[in-house]
């Protein structure tokens, strides 16, 4: 077995004291505020004077900002952070002239994830302990597993439950699995959440039903608190707690059902879903979010990538469902609401299963 250094994020929760968490929100607002008057300063240079801002030249406009009075706050908080949202747009306007991303928007207080990041420069890493620039004590980090090597980057973070997290980026050294004669087809779905090329299905938790409920009932609260007054506050967070105890175990579930299928086959097909222009169907948009196919993707991709294992994307427009994967023939019309169909040739066919071993022959045909 052989094994490979990948750089790694670990993510950890943390309980800042009062003095840390103001700090830290001062610079989730000071980030914000940089990213939005760098945005309108490039949007406006464009329209004036018809020429693109680079990185260095929205660098040095920073330098100008702290020297001025209305300003003048923003020397109070890490430089590091600052500049690295400078470097995150430059990034993102790369990616939108490179039509690989959207054009980049401003940031809402309420709205965008409250987020800084420091690199090495910017926090001190010793016997264990975390401290960032501008702090005089070290975070208090809940460890739950061990570093695997020193820190080069650190993401500091808020949700909107108002959970603390640092995400730590450090090269980790991951052993390849050992290869297997085993491959499996995926067919996602809204009832049972993915049917394997085995004939297995494995049952969909939805986890947004489960709690929704108790999500009404809480937005209900919310609805009738006064705005601006601490109770709604307090109901907001109430709202944003079922939400994130939703996603949290989506997450879990997700990543336990993708390590697994990564184990046990050397190659693995899928379908190269559009999930986003799925979701535009509002009867079933819910239901494809909380499924999360794409997150599922995601997970297998990286992990395929470091396991050694293959991920076979197949076409979106192979008609999985409708072709017989014992002889091939092509069915004509096959409607969401038949579950089993006969073939000419005789065999009877369960549309999910029989999709997953369509999925995985053409999978393995490509490569």
């Amino acid at each position: 077995m052989a094994k490979k250094a990948v750089k790694r994020a670990f993510k950890y929760r943390f309980y800042p004291t009062p003095e840390q968490a103001a700090e830290l929100n001062r610079t989730f607002g000071c980030v914000r505020l940089v990213w939005n008057k760098a945005l309108d300063e490039r949007q406006r240079r464009y329209t004036t004077e018809q020429k693109s801002t680079t990185y260095v030249q929205a660098s040095a406009a920073l330098t100008q900002w702290k020297k001025t009075d209305d300003l003048a706050f923003l020397r109070e908080v890490s430089s590091v952070p600052l500049q690295q949202a400078l470097r995150h747009q430059q990034t993102a306007f790369s990616n939108f002239f490179a039509k690989r991303a959207k054009y980049p928007r401003f940031k809402s207080r309420k709205k965008s994830r409250a987020s800084a990041e420091y690199t090495r420069s910017g926090f001190s890493w010793r016997d264990g302990q975390l401290t960032l620039a501008k702090m005089s004590k070290p975070l208090d980090v809940h460890w739950s597993r061990g570093l695997p090597g020193e820190p080069s980057m650190v993401t500091v973070s808020r949700d909107s439950a108002d959970r603390w997290f640092v995400s730590i980026l450090t090269e980790d050294t991951i052993t390849t699995l050992p290869q297997v004669a085993a491959t499996v087809g995926i067919d996602v779905g809204l009832t049972t959440l993915a049917t394997l090329s085995t004939g297995e299905k494995i049952t969909n938790p939805r986890h947004e039903r489960r709690d929704r409920l108790k999500l009404a009932k809480a937005q209900r609260e919310l609805s009738r608190k006064e705005k601006g007054s601490n109770n709604r506050e307090k109901a907001r967070r109430k709202v944003a707690r079922v939400y994130a105890r939703i996603a949290d175990r989506r997450t879990d579930h997700l990543h336990k059902l993708s390590t697994r299928l990564i184990r046990e086959n050397q190659a693995i097909a899928i379908e190269d879903l559009s999930v986003r222009n799925m979701v535009a169907n509002h009867s079933l948009a819910r239901a494809i979010s909380d499924a999360s196919w794409r997150q599922l993707r995601t997970m297998l991709e990286y992990k395929a990538d470091w396991y050694g294992r293959d991920l076979l994307v197949v076409d979106r427009w192979y008609p999985s469902t409708r072709v017989c994967s014992e002889c091939g023939a092509l069915h004509d019309r096959l409607p969401l609401n038949i579950r089993e169909w006969t073939c000419r040739c005789g065999t009877v066919h369960d549309r999910d299963a029989n999709a997953a071993r369509n999925i995985l022959a053409a999978g393995l045909a490509e490569r």
